[in-house]
């Protein structure tokens, strides 16, 4: 049977005794059952275009492995400091050597008393295909992009404003600063612009609306699209975003 690259990383990372798969920050975290991770499966994260697993290492593997071999090894965000090592999946590494790479990231956190009998390493098939497209990048999804060109139409005929990315996600500044952006959460795809402490009040009344976890504090508000875009609605909510970091000349563009 076909099988993938998730499914091939499963295989590998469960093979080991007492782990479980947990979602953590919207990853896959692979664990000894009650303690800690060993490896973190990243797909394209914040749009860096790495299909990886992320993996503990012990000390000095980081900069043997990334200086050695550049083309298959990297230093991951966040993790990367504390020495964890970046391992892509798609560039013609051995899934031999992935699995031996696993197993020295398991042993460095798993207790002895898994440790000591653990036995031969995994001797896993290749998988014979990559991920689906959209699962890497769910923005090539025809829907998505029906709703990118609606939002990218009402952005830029707003004065002074550009596309950009945040985060590996489409957004649209005015000048310098981010006024509305798209992003993908739990699967469903959402607008985010600002909206003012009393905007969220009034419209997180309607389920659909939502206060994001690290911008809400500063009056940013969610809106999920994933099914329908209403154009009217949208152009009000990034309307206001706009006219609350635009400058003044923006301003008198805009209502001239």
């Amino acid at each position: 049977m076909a099988k993938d690259i998730s499914q091939a990383v499963r295989e590998v990372c469960l093979s080991f005794p007492e782990t479980e798969e947990v979602v953590s920050h919207g990853s896959p975290d692979f664990r000894v059952i009650g303690g800690k991770t060993f490896a973190t499966y990243s797909i394209n994260h914040h749009g860096d275009g790495h299909l990886a697993l992320w993996l503990r290492s012990p000390p000095g593997a980081q900069s043997l492995y990334v200086d050695a071999e550049p083309e298959y090894f990297y230093v991951p965000p966040y993790v990367g400091p504390s020495g964890w090592l970046g391992v892509d999946l798609d560039k013609g590494l051995s899934w031999l050597r992935i699995a031996d790479l696993v197993r020295e990231a398991y042993v460095e956190v798993a207790p002895k008393s898994l440790t000591t009998d653990l036995g031969p390493t995994i001797e896993i098939t290749p998988p014979t295909e990559t991920i689906d497209p959209e699962v890497f990048d769910p923005f090539v999804a025809p829907h998505a992009q029906e709703k990118l060109e609606v939002v990218r139409e009402i952005c830029l005929a707003l004065p002074e404003t550009i596309e950009s990315t945040q985060f590996g996600n489409p957004c649209f500044k005015a000048g310098k600063k981010n006024f509305c952006s798209l992003n993908f959460h739990s699967g469903r795809m959402r607008l985010a612009t600002w909206a003012g402490e009393e905007g969220q009040a009034t419209l997180t009344f309607d389920e659909r609306y939502s206060i994001p976890a690290f911008t809400g504090h500063n009056g940013w508000l969610e809106l999920d699209i994933h099914e329908d875009l209403l154009r009217d609605e949208a152009q009000s909510l990034i309307e206001v975003s706009y006219r609350h970091f635009a400058l003044k000349r923006m301003l008198k563009a805009l209502d001239g």
